[in-house]
């Protein structure tokens, strides 16, 4: 099954590509490695973990990240996600009181989405860190290597 199919499948539909927020490139391809900037869940979504926001909300926001930086690779690659053979290595950063402790389950919304999508190609190493700000106020930002053909 291609990836579109399984996209339509889940019923997903994937967010348009927003401009860059500074002087850096969404994608850039090295070999047969893509590395995608980090993203966040989209304009407005502000919230730190464990001030006010809960750990299923923050979960909702990564799958949200992990849906916009999905739409990044198909821009990337020229439309076609079956091109992607592996999420190689998943950056998750959460934006949390320095007493947070759970921000694997946060970064959980975007890795349990790659493996829904791309099935065993979208396990993953992964880092999920706590950071006590991030750009604009956004609750997570996460940033990806996809090796791809």
């Amino acid at each position: 099954m291609s990836i579109e199919a399984r996209l339509k499948e889940l019923n997903i539909t994937l967010p348009p590509v927003p401009g860059p927020a500074g002087n850096y490139v969404h994608a850039k391809r090295v070999g047969n490695l893509l590395y995608l900037s980090g993203k966040g869940p989209g304009a407005g979504v502000k919230g730190k973990l464990g001030q006010g926001m809960s750990i299923e909300e923050g979960y909702k926001h990564a799958r949200a990240t992990g849906l916009v930086l999905i739409a990044v690779m198909k821009q990337a690659l020229d439309g076609d996600l079956d091109r992607v053979t592996d999420i190689v290595k998943v950056l998750g950063m959460v934006n949390a009181v320095p007493e947070f402790g759970d921000q694997p389950k946060v970064i959980n919304g975007c890795s349990d989405l790659f493996v829904e999508v791309f099935g065993d190609k979208g396990r993953h190493a992964r880092s999920a860190v706590g950071m006590g700000s991030l750009p604009n106020g956004i609750p997570v930002e996460i940033e990806v290597i996809v090796a791809v053909r």
